[in-house]
């Protein structure tokens, strides 16, 4: 269905709803992986089609999809059938999180939800023949950020080069791994990571979203010199969304960083919600207007205001060595070119790229979730050419 804007092909299943819109497109996205079955979408998306924006609504759909899929695995592991019932908690794993993201304050229902779906993952990781899936715990600031480590497939390398992948806003490590498997199969490691303010990190460990993000990626580098299967020589950096504020930060005050992409653009985050918040969040959102406030563990806007003033770039990025690729979707109704650009001519390396595509190649919309493949094997490719 186009949008009424005529900016949005294909993106506006929910007419006037960029939000339910974007997130029945990250469901879609998922199939390519088996994190979705898109006849399985197409129930819920035509049971919500007249929920008018209810996100009560929205919540009950998906949960009921989820728990119908997840029956599907339990069945099929009871008989035996391995591989089934791991491509059945897989598909449920993305369901429960679609249904829960927009949920917030995180309520009980809330909570059981999003437990079923990383207790589905862990059980889709140990039935699977391929790829290897570690749960890891990488140790931070005396607790530890929950993880999963992808190892290198395809290299005869002892100590293959890594690239530790955080999250977004609204983003999880399980929806990080749906997207980025295929960057272990090109011989990469990849180290997927719930930081602070996302995922497990939040909801059950109580660590809220902070702008001093390097912090998180150090922690990660820290696990990662421990390994005796990564080269902690060459290991870059990789967010998407939000995590094109994550990344690029990282990579600017931690040197050990060896290359750094930010799969979509952030500039100034403050003035970003800045311009939400007076527009009375009637823009492009892909969360609800509240969910900065509950991310960065405050009560109102004004608290969260003032948590976002240090979430900027200038003064930062100019500090980065290491090469770097910014992605980003022309049409991208959520950060708009211009702080792409800035974003891009402040960075220091040398060695940078900024890719940006267009609606006629796909991949025009915010990190590219109108075409997931042709965002992902761009990065991957480059992250191989450079580490």
């Amino acid at each position: 269905m186009a949008s009424k804007t005529g900016r949005s092909p294909g993106l506006d299943y929910f007419p006037g709803n960029y939000r339910w819109s974007a997130a029945l497109r990250m469901a879609i996205s998922s199939a390519k992986n088996g994190g979705a079955e898109l006849g399985e979408v197409d129930v819920v998306g035509q049971r919500l089609a007249s929920a008018d924006g209810d996100d009560e609504a929205w919540f009950r759909e998906w949960r009921a999809m989820a728990g119908h899929v997840r029956g599907l695995a339990l069945d099929a592991e009871t008989a035996g059938h391995n591989l089934t019932a791991a491509g059945a908690y897989l598909r449920a794993v993305t369901y429960y999180q679609v249904g829960e993201r927009f949920r917030t304050p995180k309520d009980a229902d809330a909570l059981d939800a999003y437990r079923a779906s990383v207790d589905g993952f862990r059980r889709y990781s140990e039935l699977i023949d391929r790829p290897r899936i570690e749960i890891v715990e990488v140790p931070f600031e005396g607790g530890n950020l929950p993880a999963y480590f992808l190892p290198a497939e395809n290299t005869n390398l002892e100590r293959p080069p890594c690239v530790v992948f955080f999250d977004g806003l609204d983003v999880t490590k399980e929806i990080l791994y749906i997207r980025g498997a295929d960057l272990a199969r090109r011989g990469v490691a990849c180290l997927l990571v719930d930081g602070p303010g996302t995922g497990e990190a939040i909801r059950f460990r109580g660590l809220p979203l902070r702008y001093d993000y390097e912090v998180a990626g150090s922690a990660a580098l820290d696990y990662l010199e421990r390994r005796p299967d990564v080269d902690s020589d060459r290991v870059g950096v990789l967010a998407l969304s939000l995590g094109g504020y994550y990344a690029p930060r990282c990579a600017s005050l931690e040197k050990r960083f060896k290359a750094c992409v930010a799969w979509g653009a952030i500039w100034d985050y403050h003035a970003t919600w800045k311009r939400r918040i007076d527009a009375a969040f009637q823009t492009a959102l892909s969360v609800p207007g509240h969910h900065i406030s509950w991310a960065l563990g405050v009560d109102t806007l004004e608290q969260s205001l003032a948590k976002l003033e240090d979430f900027r770039l200038d003064g930062i990025v100019q500090q980065m060595e290491c090469p770097f690729l910014l992605t980003h979707g022309e049409l991208d109704a959520q950060i708009p070119m211009e702080d792409a650009q800035a974003l891009y001519d402040a960075v220091g390396s040398s060695d940078k790229t900024f890719k940006v595509f267009t609606a006629e190649e796909g991949g025009h919309q915010h990190c590219q979730c109108d075409n997931q493949t042709i965002g992902t094997t761009y990065i991957f490719d480059w992250f191989q050419d450079k580490l």
